[in-house]
């Protein structure tokens, strides 16, 4: 049974990715920015989805290193001119050492104060770079250049959808991976209770830290693809609903179900375009959806089982200790 449900699994996924990877031929240029930018939310909901569903921390201050991802970005190739993929991955190591010192003092808290202080230094961040004048002020950053892969400069919008589903693509293994490591199932242990993990031998600050420096990093490579894209980024784009939007997105598809947090980034994203022709009406409708959604489902789209996943077991405590 296992060996079949894998390989509906694998079939499942290869069809999706066929989609995908022919959706362009198909489309329009204003389904295709509509597309990207779903897989935009799909990484940065990933990334929010270790910090919040894994680990069970609330973050409202997410978008913040998405910001620190972009201006990464932005900064390094407008002032010094280092090339893109120098700047991506040091946009996701400044993200992550932004998690860190975020996080170091913060993560002891628990539930609304941990909510209440992400928040704080989410708007700390986004007024930071409304003031500086190495991140433009409230003007932002313009004429960030386009990445060259081997030769070819990125231009057209197909080419930053391609860039953006391998980056989802990558992201998602990644998360995937970490949900199913002894790491993973450590942060599941905080989750669900934190001084019975710390009782277990969880080092639960350590490991809480690592999950919030962990998200940060795709918080920040996201960034920095969307940098590139826009050629122009401003401290308004990284505000709070940027922040409420990526989480709605999770709780609509369910804490910690990665095809759930997928599926709700696409909605988050999505709906709204398709009721464009409502003009003024859309937003409300789409609230209104939502609250159905929520009604109906309250555990997300793609709830996790009662009885828990396989891997999640107590039998396993023993990988679980080793991992702290």
């Amino acid at each position: 049974m296992k060996n079949r449900n894998l390989g509906r699994n694998v079939y499942a996924l290869a069809g999706l990715a066929l989609v995908l990877f022919l959706l362009p031929l198909v489309s329009n240029n204003y389904w295709m920015d509509v597309a990207t930018m779903a897989l935009f939310y799909i990484v940065l909901a990933l990334g929010l989805n270790v910090v919040v569903g894994y680990a069970g921390l609330l973050d409202l201050g997410y978008a913040a290193f998405f910001a620190v991802g972009a201006y990464t970005t932005g900064i390094l190739m407008t002032e010094y001119q280092v090339p893109f993929w120098i700047t991506f991955l040091l946009a996701g190591v400044f993200a992550g050492i932004a998690g860190v010192i975020i996080g170091a003092p913060t993560l002891r808290l628990r539930s609304d104060y941990l909510a209440i202080v992400t928040l704080g230094f989410g708007e700390i961040i986004r007024i930071s770079a409304k003031n500086l004048e190495i991140t433009g002020s409230a003007s932002g950053i313009f004429g960030i250049p386009r990445p060259e892969v081997f030769g070819y400069k990125l231009t057209q919008i197909t080419d930053f959808y391609y860039a953006m589903l391998l980056l989802a693509i990558v992201t998602l293994f990644a998360v995937y991976r970490l949900g199913h490591s002894r790491i993973g199932r450590a942060w599941q242990y905080i989750r669900e209770d934190e001084d019975a993990a710390e009782a277990m031998g969880i080092h639960r600050v350590r490991m809480k830290l690592l999950a919030y420096a962990l998200g940060a990093v795709f918080g920040g490579f996201a960034g920095s693809l969307f940098a590139v894209k826009m050629s122009a980024i401003a401290p308004e784009s990284f505000n709070f609903m940027q922040s409420v939007m990526i989480l709605l997105a999770i709780v609509l598809g369910g804490l910690g179900r990665l095809p759930g947090v997928v599926l709700g980034a696409v909605i988050v994203i999505v709906l709204p375009e398709a009721m464009r022709e409502f003009a003024n009406w859309r937003f409300l409708l789409f609230g209104a959806a939502l609250v159905l959604l929520m009604l109906f489902r309250p555990q997300g789209l793609w709830a996790a089982r009662k009885d828990g996943e396989a891997d999640e077991k107590w039998g396993e405590r023993r990988d679980v200790t080793s991992a702290s």
